[in-house]
């Protein structure tokens, strides 16, 4: 297959910038539009890019950890900021929030919250990667039969 250096210079260019957006969502999430899942979808669009120009490879190569550990992770880190609370005698997914002024950033907001979406970019990027693994390996197949 040939590849086209237009493209694979424009993913290469944008994909960084598309994961720091995403990154960007998460934290916004819980105060404004966007959150783990929207963010988790930005960040699966920029690998889904990655993988239309260089393929299961390249792909592999951006994220060195096994889809499915991400995936784990992702759902550990949300079942537990969800059932903590109820260990402590709250609702389940109850939250708290907290707020510092810090010297270079002014005053900071965070919520019990930011730790459950991040469970759930986790998930939703863990689902994405395992996708294209998916993807990957049947078209690899493929190509080594021919």
């Amino acid at each position: 297959m040939r590849r086209s250096l237009i493209a694979d210079a424009s993913v290469t260019f944008l994909f960084h910038g598309i994961i720091v957006v995403s990154l960007y969502l998460l934290f916004v999430g819980h105060n404004q539009p966007g959150g783990g899942f929207v963010g988790g979808l930005v960040a699966g669009s920029a690998l889904a890019l990655k993988f239309v120009v260089g393929g299961a490879a390249s792909v592999r190569s951006a994220v060195r950890v096994p889809p499915w550990v991400i995936l784990g992770a992702g759902l550990v880190v949300a079942s537990v900021t969800a059932l903590v609370p109820v260990l402590l005698g709250h609702a389940v997914l109850d939250h708290a929030a907290f707020e510092w002024k810090l010297p270079l950033l002014g005053k900071v907001k965070a919520t019990t919250a930011l730790p459950f979406d991040i469970g759930v970019y986790l998930v939703v990027v863990g689902l994405s990667l395992t996708a294209l693994e998916a993807f990957g390996d049947d078209a690899e197949s493929q190509e080594a039969e021919a």
